[in-house]
């Protein structure tokens, strides 16, 4: 069995000849079991649980009571698949002591190691992070958390100047003790400069094909949000199309009597349905 533990996803850097990470979203069970069984690595409950299942507009709204709710629903799919929980905003921008407080909640509830948006100023809450004992992973470049301050969801990176600071950033997420990054929304050549430049695998998310490894939103993926789509999106199936019309074929069946046949229907016995004075179909 590959060891999925965080020491060992830290150790997976592609230029060691490794296979890329495949990082994919789940927030239910059903979800978890699909991309479990489709082997991923790593699965992650994000807080774009807010805009892929809870229906709003950004991840702001998300908080920790969610987020525990949906990773132990994950976690009760006892997945091979590592289990990271976003913490959600707001729930480590406070003190050290409520940060780790909300991240112990999550592994409690069957986490495996946390996420957290942002650069060198997260330095002491992660610190404090994995002082608990708790595995963090960093995500820097776009962070949909700051989307106020960033003026909506923008590739980052794209000076010079700002390119330096994300390695920067990387390396001191790095040092404080993230065992691997998120890159999200930055151009290639950008990704490629940070991820030669730390020892722990970068998993891109609109960041390019030289990532360490990459991770998709499952409903993204799979078709089923249509609200959205980002230019870094491949979709590998059309579910919402596929569900529609299967949903449109019921109605239409319950509508003109067809469903259910007496194949999905139960039956008396033929004792007592005489004793009833009634006839089984």
């Amino acid at each position: 069995m590959v060891d999925l533990s965080a020491p060992a996803i830290r150790a997976r850097k592609a230029c060691n000849g490794t296979d890329r990470l495949v990082m994919v979203t789940a927030y239910d069970a059903p979800s978890a079991r699909i991309v479990d069984e489709a082997g991923v690595d790593l699965i992650l409950v994000g807080d774009s649980v807010a805009m892929a299942v809870l229906g709003y507009d950004n991840t702001l709204q998300v908080t920790v009571d969610d987020m525990a709710h949906h990773v132990a629903a994950v976690a009760r799919t006892k997945p091979t698949a590592h289990i990271v929980a976003d913490l959600p905003w707001m729930s480590y921008h406070v003190s050290p002591s409520e940060t780790v407080r909300n991240a112990a909640r999550l592994i409690r509830c069957g986490a495996q190691s946390v996420k957290l948006e942002g650069g060198r100023k997260r330095l002491p809450m992660i610190e404090c992070i994995t002082a608990a004992e708790i595995p963090v992973m960093g995500h820097i470049g776009l962070t949909p958390q700051s989307t106020h301050v960033m003026g909506g969801f923008k590739v980052q990176g794209r000076t010079a100047e700002a390119a330096r600071r994300l390695v920067q950033a990387a390396k001191s997420l790095t040092h404080a003790g993230c065992y691997a990054i998120v890159l999200e929304g930055v151009p290639v050549q950008v990704a490629e400069l940070v991820t030669e430049a730390i020892e722990i695998p970068t998993i891109g998310i609109g960041a390019g094909p030289v990532c360490d490894g990459q991770v998709l939103v499952f409903h993204d993926l799979l078709g089923f949000e249509q609200q959205l789509n980002p230019k870094f999106v491949r979709r590998y199936a059309q579910l919402h199309h596929s569900a529609k019309e299967a949903v449109e074929r019921f109605a239409g069946d319950v509508r003109s009597g067809v469903f259910p046949s007496e194949q999905e229907s139960y039956q008396l016995p033929a004792e007592e349905a005489a004793e009833l004075g009634v006839i089984n179909p």
